[in-house]
């Protein structure tokens, strides 16, 4: 599980995009002490830092300098200042890459997805797929492999798959995956997950994974290890 830390002083951004990335998987925490993001970096030890320019005390740059006085973790801009002069300087100052605000949260969840590509894969490729029963489910590009064929996968069938693979050999509670694919799942029908695992089923079984999602009733569901001929 990659770990993302968000410098960004709107709690309103901030909380949004935290949200979004943990529905991905990612660990996420939020810089809450301006005048000591180092410290917080240090602590947390992030795998990709999301980085607003205007900050109170210092910006962005400045952060972004001391950060590569000691480590290499991409760093990645988000800011509303997007003319030229300001995505030179954040390249120049070792940011990694650049994003616009207002921005789609799929399109930051896709940029953040291809940094951590970019910069994990060849170091860590252990890290990118996940793998049971046979299955190999890639992280990177949300696919699932079995016996030589390949299955392209919603994001929902991705996120269930995903919260399964990290929990194999073990059930995983309906709530938990309830929360993982939608804010609060008080407001979600109960029955909208069981459609949403039953379609996956029909996609597994056509792919020759025979009862893959084991259900475990009144708790939740659980991966078969031992695949079904």
């Amino acid at each position: 599980m990659y770990k993302v830390l968000i410098v960004e002083d709107d709690g309103i951004i901030s909380e949004t995009i935290c949200r979004h990335l943990r529905k991905w998987g990612y660990e996420v925490e939020c810089a809450a002490d301006f005048n000591h993001v180092l410290d917080h970096f240090i602590r947390f030890e992030p795998q990709l830092v999301l980085m607003d320019i205007g900050l109170p005390f210092y910006n962005g740059y400045f952060w972004c300098q001391e950060i590569r006085k000691i480590s290499q973790v991409p760093v990645m801009f988000v800011s509303s200042a997007s003319d030229n002069m300001n995505i030179v300087m954040a390249v120049n100052m070792g940011g990694d890459d650049f994003i616009v605000k207002p921005f789609d949260l799929e399109v930051l969840s896709a940029k953040v997805q291809a940094v951590l590509r970019r910069t994990y894969a060849f170091q860590n490729q252990i890290s990118s797929v996940l793998s049971c029963g046979g299955a190999v489910l890639n992280l990177a590009d949300m696919s699932l492999s079995f016996e030589g064929r390949r299955l392209e996968l919603s994001k929902n069938e991705f996120r269930i798959l995903q919260i399964l693979f990290e929990h194999a050999g073990n059930t995983v509670t309906r709530g938990s995956i309830m929360k993982r694919l939608w804010d609060d799942e008080c407001f979600v029908d109960d029955n909208t997950l069981t459609v949403n695992v039953n379609r996956l089923r029909r996609v597994l079984e056509e792919a020759g994974l025979v009862n893959f999602i084991q259900t475990k009733k009144g708790v939740g569901y659980q991966i078969n290890r031992r695949q079904d001929r």
